[in-house]
């Protein structure tokens, strides 16, 4: 059930993490948001916890919540992510271990700092480095040539770019966040619209047929 401040509990949380493990056969990666905990201590308990629900990696990001102070102190920041990375190590799982830094999307644009830190996060025991929102070319290769040799995820949330692009950009991994679905509510929104304004039902033309909807969880 969705809530309107688009926080969800930790404990409830983890169980959501269980039951997707336990549904599908893929590895799944849990955006663990800033570890539930601002305390490196804390986040090292609640990383603990999230290893044991058989998730493959998880994220963990570097904001506040805070509009006034939208990123954690830098050194605090660091200090989280090698408490992750410390509690990950303990639990023996090899969860792989995401980190993120959002200046990009919480109102701090600074590519100078965004590099500092993910190099930062890096040192203390990251795998994998993603700062959302960036949006061109020049910025994405800036960040993948200062963290290499080590992997960087982009988020695509626009058409700004390509698989191919960025796979020669050197970026290893992509996340697309919320677009697909947004793909998907605006032909929703699009065949409502429709038939509110006009009464017809051209849009359903180009709906996905029920048994390739269904073929498609069924595969193996």
């Amino acid at each position: 059930m969705g809530r309107a401040d688009n926080h969800v509990p930790l404990d409830v949380t983890l169980e959501r993490l269980r039951v997707i493990c336990a549904a599908v056969d893929l590895p799944v990666n849990a955006d663990f948001e800033g570890g539930f905990a601002t305390d490196p201590d804390g986040v090292a308990a609640n990383v603990t916890r999230a290893t044991n629900t058989g998730i493959a990696g998880l994220s963990i990001e570097d904001s506040t919540g805070d509009s006034a102070q939208p990123l954690f102190d830098f050194t605090l920041a660091v200090e989280r992510i090698r408490a992750a990375r410390q509690a990950i190590d303990a639990s023996g799982t090899n969860v792989l271990l995401t980190a993120r830094s959002e200046g990009f999307i919480v109102g701090r644009p600074d590519l100078d700092e965004t590099i500092r830190r993910l190099t930062a996060f890096a040192d203390a025991g990251a795998e994998c480095l993603y700062a959302p929102g960036l949006r061109t070319m020049s910025d994405i290769k800036a960040v993948v040539g200062a963290i290499a040799p080590k992997p960087v995820n982009v988020l695509v949330g626009s058409d700004f770019s390509t698989v191919a692009e960025l796979a020669e950009a050197g970026v290893r991994r992509i996340s697309v966040g919320g677009a697909l679905a947004r793909a998907a509510w605006a032909g929703f929104m699009a065949a409502a619209k429709e038939i509110a304004e006009r009464g017809t039902f051209t849009s359903f033309s180009r709906a996905v047929p029920f048994a390739e909807i269904n073929g498609s969880f069924s595969s193996p």
